[in-house]
C-alpha cells in the first residue's frame, strides 16, 4: 500500500505545472524613457522586450505601467495598485530622471525608491532597478549624489542594478539617438535600450 501511495505521489508532482519565471508578468514602472515619449509606443523598448520574450518562445507578459513626467514619489504613489492588480513576477524600476532633472533632494529619491523596492519584495517580486545620470550642469556634487542613490538602494536590498539605462545612446556623438530636446532618445536607441536591460532580463529568466 506504501508503495501505491509512493507512485502516486510521483505522479501528482510530475503532473503538477511548473511555474517558471517566464510564465509570469514583468511590469516596468517608469517615467517617459519606459513610456516611448515622442514615438509610437510600439515603438519603445518595453514593446521591443516583448516581442523578444515571444520570439525566443518565453511565455512572460509585459506591463507596462510608465508615466511620462514621472517621479519617484509618483512610482511610489501607484505602485500599491499596481501590484495588487497584476502579481509581478519581477518589477523593473526606472525612475528618479525627473526628480534629478527638477533638482530633487537625492535622499527623498532614495526614500521613495527604497520604499518602492521594499514594497515588491513584500509582494513576492524580484526587482530590476535601472539608473539614470543627469547632465553635468547640475554641479559635481549633486550629480555624484543623485548616481549614487541607485548604487546604494541596490546594495542595500541586494537587487539587481543596470547604472545607466541610457548607456551608449545619451552623450554619445551619434546625434540620430536622441530627439532635439537633447532628453528623450529616438526609434532608433530603443534597441539600444533594450540592449542594455535584456541581459539583467535573461540573468532573471534562468531557473
Amino acid at each position: 500500500m506504501r508503495n501505491v501511495k509512493k507512485v502516486l505521489l510521483v505522479c501528482l508532482l510530475l503532473a503538477a505545472p511548473v511555474m517558471t519565471a517566464g510564465a509570469q508578468g514583468i511590469l516596468i514602472v517608469g517615467d517617459s524613457i519606459s513610456a516611448a515619449f515622442g514615438l509610437e509606443i510600439d515603438q519603445g523598448w518595453t514593446a521591443l522586450l516583448e516581442q523578444r520574450l515571444e520570439q525566443q518562445g518565453v511565455d512572460a507578459s509585459v506591463i507596462n505601467a510608465s508615466v511620462s513626467g514621472d517621479t519617484t514619489a509618483g512610482g511610489l504613489a501607484r505602485l500599491p495598485r499596481l501590484l495588487e492588480q497584476h502579481g509581478p513576477a519581477l518589477v523593473v524600476i526606472e525612475l528618479g530622471g525627473n526628480d534629478g532633472l527638477r533638482g530633487m533632494p537625492p535622499n527623498n529619491m532614495q526614500q521613495n525608491l527604497s520604499a518602492m523596492v521594499e514594497q515588491s519584495l513584500e509582494s513576492g517580486a524580484e526587482v530590476l532597478l535601472l539608473g539614470m545620470r543627469i547632465p553635468p550642469n547640475y554641479g559635481v556634487r549633486y550629480t555624484q549624489a543623485f548616481e549614487q542613490v541607485f548604487a546604494d538602494v541596490s546594495d542595500e536590498y541586494d537587487i539587481a542594478l543596470m547604472p545607466f539605462v541610457l548607456e551608449g545612446i545619451a552623450g554619445e556623438a551619434d546625434q540620430s539617438l536622441m530627439q532635439s530636446d537633447g532628453i528623450h532618445p529616438t526609434a532608433a536607441a530603443q534597441s539600444q535600450i533594450l540592449e542594455n536591460v535584456w541581459p539583467y532580463i535573461e540573468a532573471w529568466l534562468q531557473p
